[in-house]
């Protein structure tokens, strides 16, 4: 079994930079693709940016070129640094891990954490 916990959420404002964490125990995900999505009020749970085992990553237009997804594999951390923060980025912001399809659809992963609530006033 796999725990995923997120931290690093927060209110912020237009512009402004954030880095939100997720911590992974239960066993090494070393060689999991991992994730992060977003869900904001009264929409779906959508794609924010990925990363291969490998070190390949993946991030969604919308969010390419301010925000930018890593890994620790030694120590089972995922990262996600937010910068240029729009108001429109505000959602609850999810890890995911263990994909087994494509790494945008969020009904490829197994597991998922708790969430952080990460909100960006104008």
């Amino acid at each position: 079994q796999v725990q995923l916990v997120e931290s690093g959420g927060g209110l912020v404002q237009t512009g402004d930079s954030l880095r939100i964490s997720c911590a992974a125990s239960g066993r090494t995900l070393s060689e999991s693709t991992m994730g992060w999505f977003r869900q904001a009020p009264g929409k779906e749970r959508e794609f924010v940016a990925a990363v291969i085992w490998t070190g390949v990553t993946y991030h969604a237009d919308s969010v390419k070129g301010r925000f930018t997804v890593s890994r620790d594999n030694a120590n089972n951390w995922l990262y996600l640094q937010l910068n240029s923060l729009k108001p429109e980025d505000t959602a609850v912001y999810y890890c995911a891990a263990e994909c087994n399809g494509p790494v945008y659809s969020f009904r490829s992963y197994n597991y998922w954490g708790q969430g952080t609530q990460v909100t960006v006033s104008s």
